[in-house]
C-alpha cells in the first residue's frame, strides 16, 4: 500500500508485480461505494507476471477527499496516478462507475489506453420517466436504506445473503456526501455520442441479470464503439464479487 495527495485528496493504491513483466501495467478502478480490493481475485491471478495497479477512489476504502460533481474529477485522479508511477501505457480496467471514468481517461489521453476493459458499466445513464422518479425519490430515504437498497439490487438472484449484507456494510461506511455526491455524478455521465473516437480494442463484460445498468443499454454502448467484443456473464451487476474466476478468465482471453 502507498499514498499519494492528488488536489485535496490522499490517494491509497497498490503497485503490485514485476515492472518488466509481461505486457504494459494492468489498471484496475473500481466502482461506486466499492474499493480497491473489489479486484483482489484478478490482483492473485496477475501479479505474479504482470504488473499491476489499483486505487481506491477519493472518499473511497483507504483513500480520503470529498465527492466530486463529474465523473471528469475522477478520472484526473487516475490520470495524476498514473504520471506519478510513469505509466505511459496501460490496459485500464473499469468496473461501474470504474468503466465510466476508464472511457473518460481513454477519451482524454488515447496513447495512454493500449486495450480497455468495461465491466458491468455504460456510456450514458438513461431511465424511464417512471425509474427516473423512483430514483429521485429514493435519495430522500435514511442513507443506510439507501446504500441497502441499491446494493441489495445490484446481486443476482440467489446470492449469498450474508455476503451482501457485508458488502451493503462495506458501502455504508462510504462517506454520505462523497455517496451521493459521486451518485449525482453518474447520473450525469454521458460519453455515449463520443466513444467511436476510442480506437483501442475493448472488451465489454456485462451480467445477465444486471438491473442496475441493464444489457439493453450496455448493447448500445458496445454498437456505438468501434472495436469492440461482448461477453456475458450469468451474475448481476457486481461482477467482480459474483463471478471474479469468470471475470479473471475473460481478461486473461482478452490480453
Amino acid at each position: 500500500m502507498a499514498q499519494l495527495d492528488v488536489e485535496g485528496a490522499v490517494l491509497t493504491y497498490d503497485d503490485e508485480g514485476p515492472h518488466d513483466g509481461e505486457g504494459v501495467p494492468l489498471v484496475l478502478v473500481h466502482g461506486w461505494t466499492a474499493d480497491r480490493h473489489r479486484w483482489d481475485h484478478q490482483i492473485a491471478h496477475f501479479s505474479p507476471k504482470r504488473r499491476v495497479i489499483r486505487l481506491d477512489l477519493r472518499g473511497h476504502g483507504e483513500s480520503t477527499g470529498a465527492g466530486v460533481r463529474a465523473v471528469d474529477d475522477l478520472a484526473r485522479d487516475v490520470l495524476a496516478l498514473l504520471d506519478h508511477l510513469d505509466v505511459d501505457r496501460c490496459v485500464l480496467v473499469g468496473h461501474s462507475m470504474g468503466g465510466m471514468i476508464a472511457q473518460t481517461v481513454a477519451l482524454a489521453r488515447p496513447q495512454l489506453v493500449e486495450r480497455l476493459v468495461l465491466v458491468g458499466s455504460i456510456s450514458r445513464m438513461t431511465y424511464s420517466r417512471g425509474r427516473g422518479l423512483v430514483m429521485a425519490a429514493s435519495t430522500l430515504v435514511p442513507f443506510r436504506l439507501f446504500v441497502a437498497a441499491n446494493i441489495q439490487r445490484a446481486f443476482a438472484p440467489g446470492h449469498p445473503r450474508e455476503e451482501i449484507r457485508r458488502y451493503i456494510k462495506a458501502s455504508a461506511a462510504t462517506p454520505k456526501e462523497v455517496v451521493m455526491t459521486d451518485y449525482g455524478a453518474m447520473r450525469a455521465f454521458d460519453v455515449l455520442d463520443r466513444v467511436g473516437e476510442i480506437k483501442a480494442p475493448t472488451l465489454i463484460v456485462h451480467g445477465h441479470h444486471d438491473i442496475q445498468l441493464p444489457v439493453k443499454q450496455m448493447l448500445r454502448m458496445a454498437k456505438a464503439y468501434p472495436n469492440a467484443v461482448v461477453r456475458v456473464i450469468d451474475a448481476g451487476h457486481e461482477l467482480p464479487l459474483e463471478k471474479p474466476a469468470e471475470l479473471t478468465e475473460a481478461l486473461e482471453r482478452f490480453l
